[in-house]
């Protein structure tokens, strides 16, 4: 008998953040919340989940435009699904909110196949790994230094030994922030930088020379704009040779992969699975970064992309991102601490491993209803 969805249900969660009076900020943005986007997809009496982070609208478009395609639909067939949905939304928009609505539903279905496999979905999925390295992310421009120290030694200390802080919202002030997380990490764990493109491509690649210099800084994300295709050319060809340059967090869709490989913008590329299609997606981009050779990290989303990304061939890491180590605490259980620098799956556990914890999360909720 053919397994059918035959529910969706979407709900939503605004969690305040735990920076410095409740806002974070990095080089172009500050903030004082993360809204996860939580989608159930239902066959018979199996729920798999999937999730986004972005606006409450994410959960009004999936409701308007996404779940209809899904209901009644193979629930062994997440593939099919994610083409009619990316089909569906070609005049309300497919880049941005539409492609993080159809990643929070793919996930969902990818994690409702697992489950109704009655397997892990690494083992579901063709997986080349069996765990994820990790690199401990957060270090927000707002952070006094003894919190920006504290963050990132605090990490190495749980033996992750890479770790990134938030660069270039005013650069006069990131000398001193290097140096107070150099001393507290010591010399031997790579020190990595995010500017969130607030530099323009000539003052990041002059940061660029002096992060490598001065504090052997070896990784420099988005130094300029993620659509500034020159920019970041001029940075990896003219900047450091140990430093990689590295953008695809805000690709949605395959062609924005394709145009950063293209223009040889990057040295490394990134992709979150919870903007980029969802699991289908991504597996769309891992194909097109072992076909270019070059190494795709995982942006945030940690709970949902230690299990994805074991499927990427050329796996570099995973961005253990505060915010959404945070969030995912909170909200879910099963989610995974690292071990050695890495995310390992629990393969004891169907889908993603994960439950909704309904009573912690009610206290934020924003879209939906609590399930009977």
């Amino acid at each position: 008998m053919e397994r059918t969805i035959d529910a969706v249900e979407v709900h939503a969660f605004e969690v305040p953040t735990d920076g410095p009076d409740g806002v974070e900020q990095d080089g172009t943005l500050g903030w004082d919340s993360t809204t996860m986007v939580l989608v159930e997809v239902r066959s018979g009496g199996t729920t798999g989940i999937g999730y986004t982070y972005g606006d409450v609208s994410v959960a009004s478009f999936i409701e308007s435009k996404l779940a209809s395609t899904a209901l009644g639909s193979c629930a062994l067939s997440p593939p099919a699904i994610w083409h009619r949905m990316f089909a569906g939304i070609r005049n309300a928009g497919r880049p941005g909110v539409g492609a993080m609505a159809v990643s929070a539903v793919d996930v969902a279905l990818w994690d409702l196949k697992a489950r109704l496999l009655e397997q892990p979905l690494t083992a579901v999925l063709p997986a080349f790994h069996d765990e994820v390295p990790v690199y401990g992310s957060g270090g927000f421009t707002n952070y006094p230094p003894e919190r920006l120290a504290d963050q990132l030694s605090g990490w190495v200390e749980q033996g992750i030994g890479r770790v990134k802080l938030k660069t270039s919202r005013r650069p006069d002030e990131d000398p001193g922030r290097l140096s107070a997380v150099r001393r507290a990490i010591g010399d031997g764990p790579e020190l990595f930088t995010d500017a969130n493109g607030a530099l323009t491509a000539k003052q990041a690649l002059y940061w660029s020379r002096r992060f490598a210099e001065e504090w052997g800084v070896t990784w420099f994300e988005e130094p300029v704009s993620s659509a500034d295709f020159e920019g970041l050319r001029l940075v990896r060809e003219k900047g450091p040779g140990g430093l990689d340059v590295a953008a695809g967090e805000y690709a949605f869709v395959l062609r924005d992969f394709v145009n950063l490989i293209e223009a040889r913008a990057v040295d490394c590329l990134q992709a979150d699975v919870t903007r980029c299609g969802g699991i289908t997606g991504l597996l769309h981009v891992s194909g097109l970064s072992a076909a270019h050779l070059i190494d795709l990290s995982a942006h945030c989303a940690p709970a949902v992309s230690a299990h994805a990304f074991c499927a990427v061939d050329r796996l570099r890491h995973l961005e253990y991102f505060h915010d959404h180590v945070r969030v995912e605490r909170m909200v879910l259980d099963g989610t995974l601490s690292p071990v050695g620098g890495a995310l390992r799956p629990d393969t004891g556990k169907p889908g993603l491993g994960l439950e909704v914890k309904w009573t912690d999360a009610e206290r934020y909720r924003v879209h939906g209803r609590r399930p009977a």
